[in-house]
Order: structure tokens, then C-alpha cells, then sequence
């Protein structure tokens, strides 16, 4: 395998630094102007780009390298030293539509570009994203530049160079660092090639279509960030903090209530420092996950750990084990979304989350800070605001993954009730639960009149119960999960699943096709048409009628039936990023895209703009579903706010 280490003078022939009025330095390689660099890459399609920087956070670390070019001619470009005049030249050629940018997770070099070089790049394609697209699934594959010059070129990059452009400063690049530079943008190339007979293989041209131009909107996303509201948000921290401090002081008193941990009584010992309201009930330190699990195993003694995960089977049925998680769980907010948070706010005191564009699913996650885990109340959501002069409006899908089962399934039912606006959790109830159902029912039902959400005591328990199973659906929940949330037996939960099946036929014949494909053929795909591919690691073709590999199999029939309604459903979200972020770029509308979270996509507009763009917002969201789900039926509702809102 070949080791880029050192300068080998023969491969530098290609490599150009562009050498203009203001650069300092002298290199002992070719030099040229930037005009002679812009005139040669007008002269190709393909153009690798790649850059250089002290760090990750591109408001506060610096841009040092421009790399660009293809196998004929590299070109390395010292910002340091560059005239704004000469980056002028750049930017008139990497936003050419007509160009297709290769990089490697695009995102990065994207938000340095635009904040250094004012260049917002277009018609991208990102090596990174490709390779999940080719292999999605294979979690383990690597994914990285380094895996795919090994994977596709048989050569190893030599970390050590990269890694010195941290601590350059205002020195020259060595030769080495712009060999590797070069290199990197060659690779690119390389790699693009080398990639193109699988996406024609696995058809999946437009998937890669799809996430090569949403890598820009994400990329926006991140840039521009949100605005927090300190004094709203440390208003929130300071009384979730109080609110932990007596949940904890509750928990200690249960604790020592109970005959059977009286051992844990603390001796009370006041001295002149120590106010009466602050000495501990109880000797247990509540954050020791050791000392919290020894106490649960009195009460659950095949308890494994104390996660949340472990204890929810038990907490219906153990009042201490449910004040504990009351306890984790407003401990967690008092921590996560207290003064912690402030640890994510950029240099310019906005708040960016890192997107991770593709999981297994085709679903996106963010992270640092993760803004999915957002409280999904409005107390939280509220204290990112918009600018001055400026409101929210946002945009989401009603009972998006429901659509997706009613259109794959083709569930008589279903169709109806979302054509007819009608309450779909309810209807579905009263199809499961019969006669219960019916006699549950009181004095002025709303229901039985118009057939929406009634507030009849009983029906609310009967439809969260059937509601749990149908969201359930595109998780893969079974039993024990149903029982768990819904507080029941396992077989009570078994129970109600085949109730809700033989109610609706359809949609077992629906999930069960999906498991089977994806049991007998080592892969599922999403709906047209994107028909996004996810492969399963521990697939091979005999595992199929193998009676031993009966629990891989369970694997793979549980991914295969929730991986269709999870990615059909980020499909069309991602889509409709696409074409909002058309639309604005289009029509040079003063309109930002500033978040998405899962079918929700937000921007920011002018007060006065803020009508006309809900109405068109809504319809490039509808016209995303209507190329997934084609019966017209999933729609949008946008609305216009001062604050960030759910």
C-alpha cells in the first residue's frame, strides 16, 4: 500500500500555488496567478475542493488553505495572504452551477468558505455522503477520507502532516503540507470515479441526487445558527435546578420510609454552616449509578443496571423506582439544558448543532448540542428568538409516518379517515376496542358527531393505547415495548396487537411484505423515488431458511419494516429543504433556513414577508410529500411566530 510521507518531486509537477501580489512567501514549486487558476478550472467539470484550518469552529479558528483542481492541475491557495480581489475570482468559479464540486464532508469546507471567502457553493457532491449512500447500514465501514483512498486507491494519508497545520501560525506551508493538500484534491477526483458504477449498479442516482444538494441546506442550517435568550434560558436552568434539589429530598424520604433500606437514614449532625432544609434525609448519593442499583435489586433483583431504559418496565410498579425517575429525568434537564448549554454557544453567540445528514434509516440526527433533544415544549423552544424585525415561520407535516403506512399499505381505513379529516386514532380505536368502545362513550361524544378527538374519559385511555401502537409502528415496537408505555402485561400488550391487526389486515400484510423482503434479500429500500437502499451487516443468503439464525433474523425483519416509514418520511423532509432552499435562492427571497427537527423545517423572514412565504412555504412542502406520497393527502401546517416554537 503506497504512504504518502514526504515530498516526491515528481508528483508536485501538477501542483500550482498561486502565487499573487500579496503573497509573502516563496515556495520551490510551480507558481501561477490567480486568473491562470480561475482560467483552468473554467476549463473543467470537475472541480476538488478541499481546505485547510486551525480548527472546527469557524467563527472563532481560521481558514489557512484553499485547495482546488483535479488530477491535471492542483491548485493551493494561501488565504493568509490572498487579496479579497483575488478571492473575487475564486467565488465567480465555484458558485458556476454549471460545476460540480467534489468534496469530502462538504459541510465543513462549505461554512469556512462562506464565512471567509463570502462563497456559497452549489451543485456539490460530497464523496463522504456517497459512500453512506452506497453502504448504508454497514455502520462499521468507515467513512472517512483515509477508509476510502484505502478502499478505492490502495494509499494511506499520513495523518502527521495534516495535523501540523493546527499549530502553523503565520508560517509558510512546508512543502509536505501542500503535497498532501494537493493530493487530497486529487483523491477526490479519484474517488468520484470510482464511485459512479456502484450508484448505477445499486440505482441509486437519485438518493445521491437528493442528499448532495441537501448537504448545502444543511450546511446553511449550521451557519447561521439560532439566537439564545440567556435570561429566558437561565431563568428556566435556575428553576429546573430547585425543582431536582426537591425531587432528590423526596426521594430520600421515601427511601427511608421504607422498612426495608432504613439503613440508608442518615445521622443528622447541624453545625453553624449547615442550614436544617439542607441536610440529607438519606446516605445515598443518587447520581452513584452502583449505590442506586444495589438499592433496586432489593426491589427488582434481576435488575441488570439502573439506565432509564432497564428501569421503565418497573416504574408503575415501584413507587421509588418512579420518584427516581422523575428525579433523572428533571436532574438531566437541570444539567444538559442548564449553564452546561452555554458551552455551545459559538463565538458569535449563536447556537449551532452539528448534522449528521444520513443514519441507517436515511433519518438525520444533530449533535453538540443535540437539538432533537430539545424539550419539545414551547418553554424551551421559546428562548431561541429571532432576530430584530424578523419572525419564525415554520413548517411541519401532519401525522407524517401515518401517511407513509396508509399509502404503502393502502389501508381502506386509514385513506379514509385522513381524506375525510376525521381523527385517526380514534377511529382506529373504535375498530379495535368494538363494543368497549361504544359503551365508553358519554353524553355529547364528539366523536360520534364529527368524528374528531372527544373528551370522554374513557375513549382518552383507549385511544392513547391504539395512538401508542400506531406511532409503534415505525419504531418496530412489539410487546414488551407496548407494555411498558401503556403500563400493562406483556400479554395484555400481545392481546391488543393482534386486535389491532385483524382490524387492519392491510397493514400486517403491509409490515409483514416489508420483513420478509428484507429477511430473504439482505436489504429494504424506501418508497420511489428515492428508493433509498439499507443494507444488514449480518446478512448472508443462507441466513434465510438458516432455523439457527432465527434472532439475526428478528433483527433484520424489525429494521425492515420501520426503516421504509422512517426513511420515506425523511426522504420528502429533505426534499422539501431542497426545494424551499431553491425557491429562495431562485427569487433572491430574504428568507433563512435556520433548523429542521425531524418533519419540522424552520426559517426566518422579514414581519412584513411573513404571510405571503407561509403560503408558499406550504406549498413546496406539500409538493415534497405529494412526490412520495401521492395521493395528496399529507399536508402541512405552517405558522408564523416571534419565537422558536413547536
Amino acid at each position: 500500500m503506497m504512504l504518502i510521507q514526504q515530498q516526491d518531486m515528481k508528483s508536485s509537477d501538477s501542483i500550482y500555488v498561486v502565487n499573487g501580489k500579496d503573497n509573502l512567501f516563496e515556495y520551490p514549486l510551480n507558481s501561477c496567478t490567480m486568473q491562470e487558476c480561475v482560467d483552468y478550472l473554467r476549463s473543467i467539470d470537475l472541480i476538488g475542493v478541499d481546505t485547510e484550518t486551525e480548527g472546527f469552529d469557524f467563527t472563532g479558528k481560521k481558514l489557512l488553505m484553499i485547495q482546488c483542481g483535479d488530477k491535471g492541475k492542483q491548485f493551493i491557495i494561501d488565504y493568509r495572504v490572498t487579496s479579497k480581489q483575488e478571492i473575487a475570482l475564486l467565488k465567480s468559479v465555484l458558485e458556476d452551477a454549471s460545476k460540480i464540486k467534489i468534496l469530502h464532508n462538504a459541510k465543513f469546507d462549505y461554512k469556512f468558505l462562506k464565512f471567509y471567502c463570502n462563497i456559497s457553493l452549489n451543485n456539490v457532491y460530497d464523496t463522504f455522503l456517497v459512500e453512506k449512500i452506497l453502504h448504508c447500514g454497514k455502520d462499521d465501514y468507515g467513512f472517512a477520507l483515509g477508509k476510502l483512498t484505502q478502499r478505492y486507491l490502495n494509499v494511506t494519508l499520513n495523518k502527521e502532516v495534516r495535523n501540523r497545520f493546527v499549530d502553523l501560525g503565520s508560517n509558510p506551508f512546508t512543502v509536505d503540507q501542500m503535497v498532501y493538500g494537493a493530493k487530497d484534491v486529487e483523491y477526490l477526483i479519484d474517488i468520484y470515479h470510482k464511485q459512479q458504477p456502484d450508484i448505477e449498479l445499486k440505482r441509486l442516482r437519485s438518493v445521491v441526487r437528493l442528499e448532495n444538494e441537501a448537504v448545502v441546506v444543511f450546511s446553511e442550517i449550521e451557519y447561521e445558527g439560532l439566537i439564545l435568550d440567556t435570561e429566558a434560558w437561565q431563568k428556566l436552568a435556575v428553576r429546573n435546578k430547585a425543582m431536582s434539589i426537591q425531587l432528590e429530598k423526596e426521594l430520600d424520604k421515601s427511601l427511608v420510609a421504607d422498612e426495608r433500606f432504613t439503613k440508608y437514614k442518615a445521622q443528622k449532625q447541624l453545625d453553624m454552616f449547615t442550614a436544617v432544609e439542607d441536610l440529607k434525609e438519606s446516605t445515598v448519593k443518587w447520581s452513584s449509578p452502583t449505590q442506586v442499583l444495589k438499592i433496586f435489586r432489593t426491589l427488582v433483583p434481576e435488575l441488570e443496571n439502573a439506565n432509564g431504559k432497564k428501569l421503565a418496565p418497573y416504574r408503575f410498579k415501584h413507587t421509588l423506582i418512579d420518584e427516581y425517575i422523575k428525579y433523572k429525568e428533571k436532574d438531566k434537564l437541570s444539567s444538559a439544558f442548564g449553564d452546561n448549554f452555554y458551552t455551545f454557544l459559538s463565538a458569535d453567540k449563536k447556537v449551532r448543532t452539528n448534522f449528521t445528514q444520513i443514519l441507517d434509516t436515511g433519518r438525520v440526527s444533530s449533535s453538540e448540542p443535540n437539538m432533537q433533544q430539545i424539550p419539545a415544549t414551547n418553554e424551551y423552544r421559546n428562548c431561541f428568538v429571532a432576530p430584530e424585525g424578523y419572525v419564525f415561520v415554520s413548517s411541519d407535516y401532519s401525522s407524517q409516518e401515518l401517511n407513509v403506512i396508509a399509502y404503502g399499505s393502502q389501508d381502506p381505513v386509514f385513506l379514509k379517515a385522513l381524506e375525510n379529516n376525521e381523527d385517526l386514532h380514534s377511529v382506529c380505536a373504535e375498530l379495535v376496542f368494538g363494543e368497549v368502545w361504544k359503551n365508553a362513550a358519554e353524553e355529547d361524544c364528539a366523536y360520534y358527531k364529527t368524528k374528531e378527538k372527544c373528551d370522554c374519559k374513557a375513549h382518552k385511555k383507549l385511544r392513547t393505547q391504539v395512538k401508542t401502537i400506531n406511532f409503534g409502528l415505525a419504531y418496530g415496537m412489539g410487546p414488551k415495548k407496548l407494555s411498558e408505555t401503556i403500563n400493562c402485561s406483556t400479554k395484555e400488550a400481545k392481546d391488543l396487537i393482534t386486535k389491532y391487526f385483524k382490524a387492519f389486515p392491510k397493514i400486517e400484510a403491509f409490515l409483514n411484505g416489508l420483513g420478509e423482503f428484507g429477511k430473504k434479500h439482505g436489504y429494504i429500500e424506501t418508497f420511489p423515488p428515492f428508493r433509498r437502499k439499507r443494507w444488514f451487516n449480518s446478512w448472508t443468503p443462507k441466513m434465510y431458511s438458516d432455523k439457527d439464525s432465527f434472532m439475526e433474523l428478528g433483527s433484520i425483519e424489525r429494521a425492515s419494516k420501520n426503516t421504509p416509514i422512517q426513511g420515506s418520511s425523511a426522504d420528502m423532509t429533505k426534499l422539501a429543504l431542497v426545494l424551499i432552499y431553491r425557491h429562495i435562492k431562485k427569487y433572491d427571497l430574504p428568507v433563512k433556513i435556520i433548523m429542521t427537527v425531524h418533519d419540522q423545517i424552520d426559517t426566518v423572514c422579514p414581519r412584513e414577508y411573513a404571510e405571503e412565504w407561509k403560503q408558499r412555504m406550504t406549498e413546496l412542502m406539500e409538493q415534497a410529500a405529494n412526490t412520495v406520497i401521492k395521493n395528496g393527502l399529507l399536508k402541512a401546517e405552517t405558522s408564523i411566530t416571534n419565537v422558536w416554537s413547536k
